[in-house]
């Protein structure tokens, strides 16, 4: 062997393998919806409507717009509704069809194609890690999508589509942040961040070394508060299943991303956008009304009623 093919043998280096395609989206829905009693008594409030859609339909075409194929919902007991709304209306269809309105005939069709579509079961309600935990046969070895169905995050620029792009980047898993008031950092689970030294994404990604879930305000360590977006690698459930049960025997999401943090690392990444947390009353109702002011049908006369309302 001479020395140049010697030298030329060091140098060679197996690249190393492109991060898996971000296939699938798991969105946690066995929740009992109890801060919206008494609607969400027989139904569940994933079906709460804003506007003319369902809170989950608008979670799954944000995965849809991101490039998912395959939405694993994680269900409960009086969660059917989800079920029948994702599956085939073939006899709804035809029946638009034949009264002449194609248009909502093709809205129900796209409603079930937009994914391919499959359920878990969450038997009791341990928490949202246990929640994701479901999902890990479906799942698989794969890196995948997390959504909460009561956050909704409108816009050209699907919030999860911006943490897939991070992901398969850097090949390590991305969760969504945004600033949130000090006086409510106690809502959220907030994430201590180091910088990312990355130019692509300037300041908008940030390396996470600690998360504190609901912290007193004064004791945050930031003002990044977590949205209800993750991209995560499949590592993450060997982190869940070594998460011990907390207050009231749930397993903590927030206990196996810093469990993640620490040893694959982790993004907080701030995203472009608007998010709504549809989860609460108050939420609800800003989202409804924001939503139906962007509505092309109902929109303008719909801000021609509130201003002509007497507050």
């Amino acid at each position: 062997m001479t020395l140049v093919q010697s030298v030329r043998k060091v140098k060679r280096v197996t690249p190393t393998p492109a991060p898996k395609r971000v296939r699938k989206a798991v969105l946690p829905a066995a929740g009992l919806g109890t801060r919206f009693l008494p609607a969400t008594k027989a139904q569940p409030k994933e079906m709460l409507s804003i506007v003319d859609k369902p809170l989950i339909q608008y979670v799954a075409e944000e995965c849809a717009a991101s490039g998912i194929e395959h939405i694993i919902i994680v269900t409960g007991r009086g969660k059917n509704a989800i079920e029948d709304h994702f599956d085939s209306s073939r006899g709804l269809a035809r029946f638009l069809e034949e009264k002449g309105k194609s248009d909502l005939a093709e809205m129900v069709r796209k409603i079930g194609d937009m994914a391919h579509f499959s359920y878990t079961r969450q038997k009791e309600p341990l928490g949202l890690g246990h929640a994701v935990l479901a999902a890990a046969e479906l799942v698989g070895d794969e890196p995948f999508a997390v959504l909460l169905g009561d956050v909704i995050i409108p816009g050209p620029r699907p919030a999860t589509k911006q943490l897939i792009d991070v992901y398969q980047a850097t090949g390590i898993g991305a969760i969504a942040v945004e600033e949130v008031p000090r006086e409510r950092l106690g809502l959220y689970g907030v994430v201590a961040v180091e910088r990312a030294e990355n130019r692509h994404w300037g300041d908008r990604l940030q390396r996470i070394t600690n998360m504190v879930e609901k912290p007193k305000p004064e004791k945050a360590p930031s003002n990044l508060g977590v949205t209800g977006r993750y991209v995560l690698p499949p590592e993450i459930f060997g982190c869940l299943a070594k998460t011990k049960p907390g207050s009231g025997g749930e397993i903590q999401l927030t206990d196996a991303l810093l469990m993640l943090a620490r040893s694959k690392g982790l993004w907080a990444y701030t995203y472009e956008g608007k998010s709504y947390d549809a989860g609460d009353k108050l939420g609800f109702l800003k989202a409804t009304v924001e939503i139906a002011l962007d509505n092309k049908e109902l929109g303008k006369d719909f801000r021609a009623y509130l201003h002509g309302l007497k507050l």
